[in-house]
């Protein structure tokens, strides 16, 4: 794990970070693998998108960055869109790719049950969630882990006594409350990772802490309104 240990701007002033998973796609309610394939946003993810934007047009975000695939990217423009209809100076959206989701290589585009038949040995393995298990052509948790605390950790420390948010996918966020909570990459999820939820993190003295995870009001009357 990354030590936050003497660690450069801990005595700045908090940074407050907003984190939203993208909204829905097609291959989420297929339950489709996903990775850095770059599936679009279904109508209901779009739907979505536009809620977490009113849900955050009265927040005066200092930054704004999204994962440069386009289900997070287009999450990311609706939050920018909805907050510049109130300000002329609302930030736009940065592109950072160290945001994208998992690499799962040979398996995207696949489901759970299609892998177990292709690669049954894998699959097995994978199911123990060895944190160094690489997916061929793909990453690990370990892999994903770093890469997601290395980056939104270095964005927090960019922001001190700033607001920012960050628009990616359920990987990184899962990484991050992990980080936050201290629970071992070997144990299974069982906190909440909904499409276009609020999520809400203070960073500082070189600590993440949690405020809010998992509203998702703003969601009621949209069908289907986030997967797990």
């Amino acid at each position: 794990m990354i030590s936050e240990a003497a660690s450069p701007g801990s005595n700045a002033a908090p940074t407050r970070l907003v984190l939203v998973r993208h909204g829905e796609t097609d291959w989420n309610r297929e339950r489709r693998i996903q990775g850095q394939t770059d599936t679009p946003l279904s109508a209901l993810g779009r739907l979505q998108a536009q809620a977490i934007g009113r849900r955050l047009e009265r927040d005066r975000f200092d930054a704004i960055y999204a994962s440069d695939l386009a289900r997070a990217w287009n999450t990311a423009q609706a939050i920018a869109e909805a907050a510049r209809r109130l300000r002329s100076d609302a930030p736009a959206t940065v592109a950072e790719r160290r945001l994208r989701e998992m690499d799962f290589g040979e398996w995207e585009g696949r489901t759970s049950a299609e892998i177990a038949a292709s690669h049954p040995e894998q699959h097995a393995f994978s199911r123990q969630r060895d944190p160094d298990f690489r997916i061929p052509g793909g990453e690990s948790f370990r892999d994903l882990y770093e890469r997601a605390v290395g980056c939104v950790t270095e964005l927090a420390r960019a922001h001190p006594g700033q607001s920012i948010c960050i628009v990616a996918h359920g990987g990184i966020l899962d990484m991050l409350y992990r980080h936050t909570h201290g629970i071992d990459l070997r144990t299974p999820r069982v906190f909440s990772l909904y499409n276009a939820a609020y999520n809400c993190v203070e960073y500082g003295d070189g600590r993440f802490r949690l405020e809010v995870w998992g509203e998702i009001a703003h969601l009621d009357g949209l069908s289907g309104a986030g997967a797990a």
